[in-house]
Protein backbone atom coordinates (compact mmCIF):
# COMPACT_ATOMS: atom_id res chain seq x y z
CA UNK A 1 0.00 0.00 0.00
CA UNK A 2 1.24 3.25 -1.22
CA UNK A 3 2.19 5.46 1.85
CA UNK A 4 2.74 9.56 1.43
CA UNK A 5 5.58 11.41 4.03
CA UNK A 6 4.30 13.00 6.16
CA UNK A 7 7.52 13.97 7.41
CA UNK A 8 8.04 17.35 5.76
CA UNK A 9 4.60 18.11 6.94
CA UNK A 10 6.00 17.76 10.02
CA UNK A 11 8.76 20.40 10.27
CA UNK A 12 6.34 23.14 9.68
CA UNK A 13 3.16 22.11 12.16
CA UNK A 14 3.81 24.83 14.92
CA UNK A 15 0.32 25.87 14.35
CA UNK A 16 -0.70 22.58 15.10
CA UNK A 17 -2.67 21.95 18.14
CA UNK A 18 -0.14 19.53 19.86
CA UNK A 19 2.96 22.25 19.26
CA UNK A 20 0.36 24.97 21.04
CA UNK A 21 0.30 23.03 23.93
CA UNK A 22 4.16 22.61 24.07
CA UNK A 23 5.74 23.62 27.41
CA UNK A 24 8.49 25.76 26.90
CA UNK A 25 11.22 22.73 27.58
CA UNK A 26 9.68 20.57 24.90
CA UNK A 27 10.16 22.62 21.80
CA UNK A 28 12.22 19.77 20.72
CA UNK A 29 9.67 17.83 18.93
CA UNK A 30 7.91 21.17 17.22
CA UNK A 31 11.00 21.42 15.21
CA UNK A 32 12.85 18.11 14.87
CA UNK A 33 11.69 14.64 13.01
CA UNK A 34 10.72 11.65 15.22
CA UNK A 35 13.47 9.04 15.06
CA UNK A 36 12.45 5.78 12.72
CA UNK A 37 13.98 1.93 13.01
CA UNK A 38 13.72 -0.15 9.81
CA UNK A 39 11.13 -3.04 9.49
CA UNK A 40 13.69 -5.81 8.61
CA UNK A 41 12.22 -7.86 6.11
CA UNK A 42 11.30 -4.68 3.91
CA UNK A 43 13.44 -1.96 5.19
CA UNK A 44 10.96 0.46 5.75
CA UNK A 45 11.38 3.33 8.25
CA UNK A 46 8.89 3.10 10.91
CA UNK A 47 8.72 6.21 14.13
CA UNK A 48 9.92 4.59 16.58
CA UNK A 49 7.26 5.46 19.73
CA UNK A 50 3.23 4.06 18.61
CA UNK A 51 0.52 4.11 20.50
CA UNK A 52 -1.43 0.98 22.00
CA UNK A 53 -5.24 0.78 22.22
CA UNK A 54 -6.27 -1.57 24.83
CA UNK A 55 -8.25 0.01 27.77
CA UNK A 56 -7.92 3.59 26.66
CA UNK A 57 -9.91 3.95 23.54
CA UNK A 58 -12.96 1.32 24.86
CA UNK A 59 -15.28 4.90 24.93
CA UNK A 60 -18.06 2.93 23.69
CA UNK A 61 -21.18 5.47 23.40
CA UNK A 62 -19.17 7.82 25.72
CA UNK A 63 -19.54 11.14 23.45
CA UNK A 64 -17.14 12.83 25.64
CA UNK A 65 -14.52 10.30 26.44
CA UNK A 66 -14.74 10.20 22.38
CA UNK A 67 -14.47 14.13 22.26
CA UNK A 68 -11.16 13.57 24.24
CA UNK A 69 -9.77 11.12 22.56
CA UNK A 70 -10.19 12.59 19.31
CA UNK A 71 -7.37 15.42 20.66
CA UNK A 72 -5.41 12.51 21.86
CA UNK A 73 -5.43 10.90 18.39
CA UNK A 74 -4.65 13.86 16.76
CA UNK A 75 -1.94 14.99 19.14
CA UNK A 76 -0.10 11.20 18.32
CA UNK A 77 0.15 12.38 14.32
CA UNK A 78 1.12 15.84 14.84
CA UNK A 79 4.26 14.57 16.93
CA UNK A 80 4.77 12.20 13.79
CA UNK A 81 3.26 8.94 15.19
CA UNK A 82 2.20 6.30 12.60
CA UNK A 83 1.65 2.49 14.17
CA UNK A 84 -1.50 2.36 16.33
CA UNK A 85 -1.91 -1.55 17.69
CA UNK A 86 -5.69 -2.43 18.83
CA UNK A 87 -7.75 -5.61 18.17
CA UNK A 88 -11.42 -6.44 17.78
CA UNK A 89 -11.28 -8.33 21.43
CA UNK A 90 -10.14 -4.94 23.07
CA UNK A 91 -14.09 -4.41 23.74
CA UNK A 92 -15.25 -0.96 22.07
CA UNK A 93 -11.21 -0.11 21.32
CA UNK A 94 -11.06 -1.39 17.49
CA UNK A 95 -14.07 0.43 16.75
CA UNK A 96 -14.09 3.56 18.53
CA UNK A 97 -10.05 4.07 16.79
CA UNK A 98 -11.69 3.62 13.15
CA UNK A 99 -14.18 6.27 13.88
CA UNK A 100 -11.61 8.98 15.29
CA UNK A 101 -9.54 8.33 13.04
CA UNK A 102 -12.19 9.71 10.42
CA UNK A 103 -11.86 13.01 12.18
CA UNK A 104 -7.90 13.54 12.10
CA UNK A 105 -5.69 15.35 9.85
CA UNK A 106 -2.60 14.56 8.71
CA UNK A 107 -2.80 10.54 9.12
CA UNK A 108 -1.08 9.83 5.61
CA UNK A 109 1.72 7.77 7.20
CA UNK A 110 -0.68 5.61 9.66
CA UNK A 111 0.70 2.22 10.46
CA UNK A 112 -2.61 -0.19 11.80
CA UNK A 113 -2.04 -3.24 13.43
CA UNK A 114 -4.41 -5.49 14.44
CA UNK A 115 -5.03 -8.95 15.52
CA UNK A 116 -6.57 -12.25 14.95
CA UNK A 117 -7.45 -14.36 18.15
CA UNK A 118 -10.06 -17.18 17.63
CA UNK A 119 -10.13 -21.26 18.24
CA UNK A 120 -13.16 -21.74 16.25
CA UNK A 121 -11.06 -22.34 12.77
CA UNK A 122 -9.77 -20.71 10.08
CA UNK A 123 -12.62 -19.44 8.77
CA UNK A 124 -13.69 -17.17 12.02
CA UNK A 125 -10.15 -15.90 11.95
CA UNK A 126 -10.74 -14.59 8.07
CA UNK A 127 -13.96 -13.13 9.54
CA UNK A 128 -12.23 -11.18 12.42
CA UNK A 129 -9.69 -10.11 9.26
CA UNK A 130 -12.74 -8.56 7.45
CA UNK A 131 -14.27 -7.22 10.45
CA UNK A 132 -10.83 -5.22 10.92
CA UNK A 133 -10.83 -3.99 7.90
CA UNK A 134 -14.43 -2.58 8.15
CA UNK A 135 -13.72 -1.32 11.71
CA UNK A 136 -11.26 0.47 10.87
CA UNK A 137 -12.25 1.41 7.59
CA UNK A 138 -9.05 0.50 5.41
CA UNK A 139 -8.68 -1.47 2.80
CA UNK A 140 -5.57 -3.01 3.68
CA UNK A 141 -3.91 -3.68 7.29
CA UNK A 142 -0.58 -2.91 7.45
CA UNK A 143 -0.22 -5.80 10.49
CA UNK A 144 -1.73 -8.13 11.47
CA UNK A 145 -0.91 -10.59 14.38
CA UNK A 146 -2.60 -13.98 15.55
CA UNK A 147 -2.83 -12.61 19.45
CA UNK A 148 -0.99 -14.58 22.48
CA UNK A 149 -0.76 -17.46 19.79
CA UNK A 150 -4.28 -18.58 20.26
CA UNK A 151 -4.95 -21.59 17.30
CA UNK A 152 -1.79 -20.08 15.27
CA UNK A 153 -1.05 -23.18 13.48
CA UNK A 154 -4.39 -22.66 11.79
CA UNK A 155 -4.11 -18.69 11.21
CA UNK A 156 -0.82 -18.03 10.21
CA UNK A 157 -1.84 -19.96 7.04
CA UNK A 158 -4.52 -17.44 6.70
CA UNK A 159 -1.70 -14.55 7.35
CA UNK A 160 0.44 -15.53 4.61
CA UNK A 161 -2.33 -15.72 2.06
CA UNK A 162 -3.20 -12.38 2.73
CA UNK A 163 -0.24 -11.41 2.23
CA UNK A 164 0.17 -12.49 -0.75
CA UNK A 165 -2.73 -11.55 -1.72
CA UNK A 166 -2.11 -7.44 -0.54
CA UNK A 167 -4.79 -7.79 1.79
CA UNK A 168 -2.14 -7.56 4.64
CA UNK A 169 1.24 -5.97 4.63
CA UNK A 170 3.40 -7.78 7.72
CA UNK A 171 2.70 -10.56 9.77
CA UNK A 172 3.31 -11.48 13.30
CA UNK A 173 2.52 -13.21 16.45
CA UNK A 174 2.12 -11.06 19.90
CA UNK A 175 2.49 -12.34 23.73
CA UNK A 176 2.37 -10.30 26.85
CA UNK A 177 3.83 -10.66 30.30
CA UNK A 178 5.77 -13.99 29.09
CA UNK A 179 2.25 -15.63 28.33
CA UNK A 180 3.35 -19.14 26.24
CA UNK A 181 7.14 -17.90 25.90
CA UNK A 182 8.96 -21.21 25.26
CA UNK A 183 5.87 -21.71 22.65
CA UNK A 184 6.75 -17.88 21.69
CA UNK A 185 10.43 -18.40 20.79
CA UNK A 186 9.78 -21.57 18.98
CA UNK A 187 7.26 -19.99 16.85
CA UNK A 188 10.34 -17.10 15.71
CA UNK A 189 12.61 -19.85 15.14
CA UNK A 190 10.24 -22.12 12.80
CA UNK A 191 8.13 -19.21 10.99
CA UNK A 192 9.14 -16.77 8.76
CA UNK A 193 7.61 -13.65 10.73
CA UNK A 194 7.58 -10.04 9.87
CA UNK A 195 6.79 -8.61 13.74
CA UNK A 196 6.96 -10.06 16.80
CA UNK A 197 5.25 -8.23 19.95
CA UNK A 198 5.84 -8.39 23.62
CA UNK A 199 6.49 -6.91 26.91
CA UNK A 200 9.95 -5.39 27.94
CA UNK A 201 10.45 -2.69 30.03
CA UNK A 202 13.42 -1.74 32.21
CA UNK A 203 12.33 -4.09 35.17
CA UNK A 204 10.88 -6.55 32.74
CA UNK A 205 13.78 -7.82 30.76
CA UNK A 206 13.47 -11.35 30.08
CA UNK A 207 13.15 -10.90 26.58
CA UNK A 208 17.01 -9.61 26.63
CA UNK A 209 18.01 -13.32 27.11
CA UNK A 210 15.85 -15.48 23.86
CA UNK A 211 13.25 -12.91 21.99
CA UNK A 212 15.50 -10.22 21.07
CA UNK A 213 18.43 -12.31 20.06
CA UNK A 214 16.23 -14.63 17.71
CA UNK A 215 14.93 -11.43 16.01
CA UNK A 216 17.85 -9.87 15.72
CA UNK A 217 19.14 -13.02 13.98
CA UNK A 218 16.16 -13.81 11.62
CA UNK A 219 15.56 -10.05 10.95
CA UNK A 220 11.54 -9.77 12.76
CA UNK A 221 10.59 -6.20 13.54
CA UNK A 222 9.69 -6.22 17.27
CA UNK A 223 6.97 -3.92 19.18
CA UNK A 224 7.02 -3.67 22.55
CA UNK A 225 4.02 -4.14 25.26
CA UNK A 226 3.47 -2.90 28.68
CA UNK A 227 6.69 -0.31 28.77
CA UNK A 228 5.42 1.22 31.91
CA UNK A 229 5.04 -2.55 33.71
CA UNK A 230 0.74 -1.28 34.13
CA UNK A 231 2.21 1.51 35.72
CA UNK A 232 4.48 0.14 38.56
CA UNK A 233 7.19 1.73 37.26
CA UNK A 234 5.45 5.12 38.43
CA UNK A 235 5.14 3.94 42.04
CA UNK A 236 8.78 2.96 41.91
CA UNK A 237 9.90 6.73 40.95
CA UNK A 238 6.82 8.97 42.80
CA UNK A 239 8.93 11.91 44.02
CA UNK A 240 12.28 11.09 42.40
CA UNK A 241 14.12 13.13 40.96
CA UNK A 242 15.13 12.64 37.69
CA UNK A 243 18.88 11.41 37.65
CA UNK A 244 21.58 13.75 36.03
CA UNK A 245 22.01 11.29 32.96
CA UNK A 246 18.36 12.21 32.08
CA UNK A 247 19.63 15.42 29.80
CA UNK A 248 22.21 13.34 28.28
CA UNK A 249 19.08 11.55 26.31
CA UNK A 250 17.19 14.59 26.06
CA UNK A 251 14.86 13.51 28.97
CA UNK A 252 12.52 15.50 30.62
CA UNK A 253 10.33 13.01 32.35
CA UNK A 254 10.40 9.23 33.88
CA UNK A 255 7.82 8.18 31.36
CA UNK A 256 10.73 9.51 28.80
CA UNK A 257 13.04 7.69 30.17
CA UNK A 258 11.29 4.78 30.16
CA UNK A 259 10.23 4.63 26.84
CA UNK A 260 13.63 5.16 25.68
CA UNK A 261 14.91 2.96 27.39
CA UNK A 262 12.74 -0.30 25.58
CA UNK A 263 12.99 1.49 22.78
CA UNK A 264 16.71 1.45 22.34
CA UNK A 265 17.47 -2.17 22.54
CA UNK A 266 19.22 -2.30 19.45
CA UNK A 267 16.72 -5.00 18.42
CA UNK A 268 13.94 -2.82 19.10
CA UNK A 269 11.70 -1.63 16.63
CA UNK A 270 8.72 0.40 18.06
CA UNK A 271 7.31 1.11 21.70
CA UNK A 272 3.04 1.33 22.05
CA UNK A 273 2.38 3.16 25.16
CA UNK A 274 -1.09 3.58 26.07
CA UNK A 275 -3.02 6.62 27.27
CA UNK A 276 -6.36 8.78 26.96
CA UNK A 277 -4.57 11.82 28.28
CA UNK A 278 -3.49 14.74 25.72
CA UNK A 279 -1.08 15.42 28.48
CA UNK A 280 0.39 11.84 28.52
CA UNK A 281 0.28 11.50 25.10
CA UNK A 282 2.45 14.28 24.53
CA UNK A 283 5.21 13.39 27.39
CA UNK A 284 4.77 10.09 25.46
CA UNK A 285 5.76 11.18 22.05
CA UNK A 286 8.75 13.62 22.91
CA UNK A 287 10.51 10.09 23.53
CA UNK A 288 10.51 9.86 19.90
CA UNK A 289 13.30 13.06 19.62
CA UNK A 290 16.60 13.36 20.53
CA UNK A 291 19.37 11.07 21.46
CA UNK A 292 18.60 7.54 22.85
CA UNK A 293 20.83 5.72 25.01
CA UNK A 294 24.41 3.91 24.28
CA UNK A 295 24.67 0.56 25.39
CA UNK A 296 26.29 1.79 28.69
CA UNK A 297 24.05 4.36 29.49
CA UNK A 298 21.29 1.52 29.27
CA UNK A 299 23.59 -0.51 31.73
CA UNK A 300 23.50 2.40 34.26
CA UNK A 301 19.77 3.06 33.72
CA UNK A 302 19.27 -0.52 34.73
CA UNK A 303 21.33 -0.25 37.71
CA UNK A 304 20.01 2.80 39.03
CA UNK A 305 16.34 1.68 38.21
CA UNK A 306 17.06 -1.34 40.38
CA UNK A 307 18.79 1.26 43.77
CA UNK A 308 15.41 2.99 43.85
CA UNK A 309 13.12 2.05 46.90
Amino acid sequence: MLKLSRRDLLKSMCGSVAAMNLAPQSLLASSHEMLTHKIPSSGEALAIVGMGTFRTFDAGNDTALRAQLIKVLQTFFDYGGELIDTSPHYDSSEETTGDLLKNINNKNDLFTATKIRTDEGRQAGINQMYGSMARLDIPVIDLLQIHNLVDWKTHIKTLREAKESGKIRYLGITTSQGRDHNEFVDVMRQEDLDFVQFSYNIIHRHAEKEIFPIAADKGIATLINMPFQRGELFKRTANQPLPGWASEIDCSSWAQIFLKYSVSHPAATCVIPATSSIKHMQDNMQAGYGRLPDAALRKRMAKDFESLV
